[in-house]
């Protein structure tokens, strides 16, 4: 099975039969029972962290969390994990995958998006997916504080922001290690269409948290917003529609999901090591889109035959098989 001429299929990853179909692997990892164990496990992480507000440049500011071990990884880079879409900071697989780099002595920041976790109110403007300079900016101001190179690793939206800053470090003034990006969105548009005639869970789950965020958003500058009309609407196409209309100055709706797809000619021009992980049981990102992606001579792809979207589980209380091959790969 063919779907980039730079990806290999990787059968190791051996979940149980009970945890082998995509959309097991896609929602129960993140059920809320999880949360007390994986917060026991990455409790080192968590009492090291400082909050860091990160000037993004052009009166931008970002959240992340900073943590450096006591005993840290000889001439590592700095590792940054950014969450998915309306996911944050203390998302269950970025703490999972926080604490794994850290016991390993890597000084890690876990980097929170525009209007996600609680910070609604640092910056007016709502979030969108185009905005990628502020996150190139949150990138520059960590690489320069820690003054060496940056290894990117980020999920599903993250991870396409992330492969987008890869691609554009050399103009940016990034030195980044390496990027990886799990269960990346690739083409927006069939992400949406996917959300849309999949399995009603997944358009819901988004929907409501995505009303939530919302929320804040109007709570925290309630002169300039409200959403009320729109989230009694509903759906998530009319929602983004009528919000692209009304808050950027993007023309339609497909002119927005183009500004973020990362298929045809987007990471043709890719120099910096990055790695793509998918897996053929994604109900949310088809893989059959991989073949759509430049093959920069930069980029590899590994393709899984089971994982879900940010799944990838062999247990629920250990590491994820994602987890340990990111860490294997920022050790290469």
């Amino acid at each position: 099975m063919h779907f980039h001429p730079r990806a290999v299929l990787d059968r190791t990853i051996a979940p149980p039969f009970w945890l082998r179909g995509g959309h097991a692997q896609s929602i129960l990892p993140s059920l809320p029972w999880r949360r007390p164990a994986v917060q026991r496990r990455a409790r080192p992480v968590l009492d090291a962290s400082v909050e860091r507000l990160i000037d993004c440049g052009e009166g931008t500011t970002l959240q992340g969390f900073h943590a450096r071990p006591a005993t840290l990884a000889a001439n590592a880079p700095l590792a940054v994990v950014l969450h998915g879409w309306e996911g944050s900071a203390q998302s269950l697989y970025v703490l999972s995958l926080a604490q794994t780099l850290f016991g390993r002595g890597r000084e890690v920041v876990r980097l929170n998006l525009r209007d996600h976790g609680e910070t609604h109110h640092l910056n007016r403007e709502l979030f969108h997916s185009c905005r990628l300079p502020e996150v190139l900016g949150a990138l520059r101001a960590l690489q320069q504080a820690a003054a060496r190179p940056l290894d990117l690793v980020g999920f599903s939206l993250g991870g396409n922001f992330l492969l987008r800053a890869a691609a554009a470090a050399h103009d940016a003034g990034l030195e980044v290690a390496h990027a990886i990006a799990i269960s990346p969105v690739l083409d927006p548009k069939h992400t949406l269409a996917a959300l849309e005639r999949g399995a009603a869970l997944y358009s819901r789950y988004f929907e409501i948290k995505w009303g939530r965020s919302l929320v804040k958003k109007q709570a925290a500058w309630p002169e300039d917003y409200d959403f009320r009309d729109v989230m009694r609407r509903g759906g998530l196409r009319r929602m983004t529609r009528e919000l692209v209309s009304a808050h950027t100055a993007f023309p339609s709706l497909d002119a927005y999901l183009d500004g973020y797809a990362i298929t045809g000619e987007r990471l043709a021009h890719l120099d910096v090591p990055s790695t793509i992980i998918a897996s053929l049981d994604d109900p949310i990102i088809a893989a059959g889109d991989l073949g759509r992606v430049a093959a920069p001579e930069a980029l590899d792809i590994v393709i899984t035959p089971y994982g879900g979207h940010c799944g990838f589980f062999e247990r629920l209380t250990t590491p994820s098989w994602a987890d340990r091959r990111v860490a294997a790969i920022l050790t290469e």
